[in-house]
């Protein structure tokens, strides 16, 4: 019996030791997507307007909260293609049939590594009233966005 159990704690010890490896690797994180960073400045009160961003055949919807900035994801699946396509962004404020935003423009997507051999297709975009929808993240977008953050970390004193 005891050398039945250091054969199978040997097995068990070269079984790990093939596998494992000096080199870390998360895998995780990286995800086929779309995002747009939506700078509300310059436009009427848009909280509660509907969104819909779309490309590839996918669409998100869903409506905006009171705020400077938004981000706004679009899952792609897996398998998508670096060229993807026009990409759309639709802002219909709350009681209006018509869209206030119908913006859109062509996309190719970044492959981003996981680290582990694999990965996936993504883009950023931002969205300002000067600027359109475009792949060139305008400073005051970057300005928003980390002031947003900020707000986020650190809880805001009240007068």
């Amino acid at each position: 019996m005891r050398c039945t159990v250091l054969a199978a704690v040997s097995v068990v010890a070269m079984t790990a030791s093939a596998c494992s490896s000096s080199k870390p690797c998360a895998g995780v994180g990286v995800t086929s997507q779309v995002g747009v960073m939506f700078l509300q400045r310059g436009y009427t009160d848009l909280a509660g307007a509907s969104y819909e961003l779309c490309a590839g055949g996918k669409c998100v919807k869903d409506h905006l909260e009171r705020g400077d900035i938004t981000r706004i994801s679009l899952p792609l699946p897996d398998d998508v293609a670096p060229n993807l396509g026009t990409v759309r962004l639709r802002v219909t404020p709350k009681g209006s049939t018509h869209p206030e935003i119908d913006a859109s423009s062509d996309v190719k997507l970044t492959r981003q590594s996981d680290g582990c051999g694999g990965g996936a297709y993504s883009e950023g975009l931002a969205f300002t009233r000067e600027e359109g929808l475009t792949t060139k993240i305008p400073p005051s977008v970057s300005a928003a966005w980390h002031k947003h953050l900020k707000s986020l970390a650190s809880p805001s004193e009240s007068s």
